[in-house]
């Protein structure tokens, strides 16, 4: 896989970073901070969570509201929405490249979790777990300081956790290259 090559896969839909890790590595973290450096600088960004283990029999909606009611009812699909925005949960399958389309002006979606994607990823790592990934796919990796970075493949950037700007400087770069801007 080259990471900018495959920003433009999608034809028509836009470029899409999946950040990727073991349950509290900092993916939430890592894009909470990503949104308003990417924002400052001029960028719209969308996020779409990757529920890993699947929704089973829970409602996806909180409990006491009147969504959550109709979904318990046995509604497929419910959405509120106001006059700047809606939210809408519906029970049929889904791919990540579905969810993408539904946001045509972002200028960058995340993907968190979905390792099993196929877009280039940012990995999130934390002391003691196992480098996994196929580097050819990482746009660079964040890990807390206690991680040994010796055991990364060669040549992979490789950031510190809470230290953010710089990765937010490569995300920035990474999308302005892979669109040729400068």
């Amino acid at each position: 896989m080259n990471i900018n090559n495959d920003i433009n896969n999608y034809k028509g839909q836009p470029p899409v970073l999946c950040v990727s890790g073991k349950k509290n590595s900092g993916k939430t973290a890592l894009i909470d901070s990503l949104i308003p450096l990417l924002l400052k600088e001029g960028f719209c960004t969308a996020v779409i969570k990757h529920h890993g283990h699947g929704f089973g029999d829970e409602i996806p909606d909180t409990p006491g509201t009147d969504t959550y009611r109709f979904l318990a009812s046995g509604a497929y699909g419910a959405v509120i929405y106001d006059d700047d925005m809606f939210s809408l949960v519906k029970r049929s399958p889904v791919s990540a490249a579905d969810l993408v389309s539904l946001f045509p002006e972002a200028d960058l979606v995340f993907i968190e979790g979905a390792k099993g994607e196929p877009w280039p990823r940012i990995a999130m790592l934390r002391a003691g777990q196992p480098f996994a990934y196929d580097p050819e796919s990482l746009l660079c990796v964040v890990t807390d300081m206690e991680y040994d970075r010796a055991s990364l493949p060669p040549g992979l950037l490789c950031f510190d956790f809470g230290d953010f700007e710089p990765v937010a400087k490569l995300v920035i770069d990474w999308l302005n290259g892979a669109r040729g801007g400068t």
